[in-house]
């Protein structure tokens, strides 16, 4: 909170539970929103914060329209769709995809991923672009790949990520790799900005 300049009470976080479900935040909240893996608002000076450790954070901004939102989207979720309705709820608000910006943080890349064949099939068929095989040979999920994909299909001008594996790097929080662990905060606000007519 320090770093990003904003009190502790200014910061809003999730009680995420691998769904779909997507809330518009517009002050603060007492404790975690509960049941959503998605926060969106145009509240400026509000922290919008997804935690994770291998699923990946998605940041989503329109700075015209002034909305930004926060998303949780591990394999249940990326499956069942929470980024299109992460996007919808930001059109709702007055976003347009052409001009959202996208960034997919630090997640389990698809050289370590490893899964069943079936179930890589099943995220597939869902999340075209996510089916993979690891560095072992193994089916494996890139699901920052079939989000990327997705965002792209959605019209959303430009999607960034770090592309860190949160397996492979040590410095990074891994469910897979030392459960139980902790997590990776990706934050994103909007900033007041400047009058265009000062006094």
């Amino acid at each position: 909170a320090s770093v990003i300049g904003l009190p502790f009470e200014r910061f809003v976080w999730m009680e995420q539970i691998h769904s779909r479900n997507v809330t518009v935040v517009d002050g603060p909240v007492d404790g975690p929103v509960p049941a959503t893996d998605a926060l969106v608002t145009r509240e400026v000076g509000l922290a919008l914060v997804t935690l994770s450790a291998d699923c990946v954070s998605v940041l989503l901004s329109d700075e015209e329209a002034g909305v930004v939102a926060a998303a949780h989207a591990g394999r249940i979720g990326a499956r069942i769709g929470i980024v299109p309705k992460v996007v919808e709820a930001m059109v709702d608000l007055g976003a347009r995809p052409e001009r959202i910006g996208a960034f997919l943080g630090p997640a389990a890349s698809g050289r370590h991923y490893e899964v069943p064949a079936a179930m890589r099939d099943d995220v597939e068929a869902h999340l075209p672009g996510s089916a993979t095989r690891t560095v072992k040979g193994t089916p494996g999920l890139d699901l920052r790949a079939g989000l990327r994909r997705q965002l792209l299909s959605l019209g959303v001008a430009a999607v960034a990520e770090d592309p860190r594996c949160t397996i492979e790097d040590t410095m990074l929080f891994s469910h897979r790799r030392s459960a139980p662990t902790g997590r990776l905060a990706s934050v994103i606000w909007l900033e007041e900005q400047p009058s265009e007519h000062p006094e």
